[in-house]
């Protein structure tokens, strides 16, 4: 498995609207998409900064797992994600290393194959992701 580059990282926020205005006015920054994943139960204002994509996300359902982190942790660092060229082949790559893996399927979302591979506790506190493709919001799964 070959890690090209953090893909993105995402911040879990109580308030998206709120954070968006402080990340406008004190940090002169517009979304450059937002999106809502429903299947993900989530509401995104995803900023790119340079190659790295920031994303800003508000659980849509009290269920969900951006909620259900805020609820534990607050607000904050929530996830990671690492772009790999062949997901299918770094999925099995884990599984032959006995890597207890979140997903044992690749997802799907915006042309996106990802995965969740660690469990937070493993690394310290932090949800792990590996993706394949490109973002586009014109293409819905």
């Amino acid at each position: 498995m070959k890690i090209e580059k953090i893909d993105h990282i995402c911040f879990a926020v109580k308030d998206l609207e709120a954070t968006k205005k402080t990340y406008r006015e004190d940090l002169g920054l517009e979304p450059d998409c937002e999106y809502i994943a429903h299947s993900e139960k989530i509401k995104v204002a995803r900023y790119y900064i340079g190659e790295v994509a920031v994303e800003l996300m508000e659980s849509t359902a009290p269920d969900g797992e951006v909620a259900k982190f805020i609820d534990s942790k607050g607000e904050g660092f929530f996830l990671i994600s690492y772009k790999v060229d062949d997901l299918s082949r770094a999925m099995q790559e884990l599984k032959e290393k006995q890597v207890k893996l979140i997903d044992n399927e690749p997802r799907e979302l915006f042309g996106n194959r990802y995965a969740f591979i660690h469990h937070p506790n493993k690394l310290s506190g932090v949800l792990t992701e590996l993706i394949e493709g490109e973002f586009d919001m014109n293409k819905q799964s």
